[in-house]
């Protein structure tokens, strides 16, 4: 799953390195629209709808965060 993550982030931002440890948001990797952007290649991905009410730049900080917010909306790993 981490892998999908990251060339899903790779694709929208491929000048970056999402593979490294660090706050995606904070570190300015990703933007709001980037996350709109990556709701949708992940709900599309995994055959999901991420609730709007998940939609937080503190779920997307991170691959691990990513994983979290997939497997709580029943993406298995």
């Amino acid at each position: 799953m981490e892998t999908t993550i990251i060339n899903i982030l790779s694709g929208l931002r491929p000048e970056f390195d999402f593979s490294e440890d660090v706050d995606f948001m904070e570190e300015g990797m990703l933007d709001s629209f980037d996350i709109v952007n990556l709701v949708t290649a992940l709900d599309t991905e995994y055959g999901i709808s991420i609730d709007g009410m998940d939609i937080l730049p503190t779920n997307f900080s991170s691959v691990s965060k990513i994983v979290a917010l997939l497997q709580k909306n029943g993406v298995k790993s």
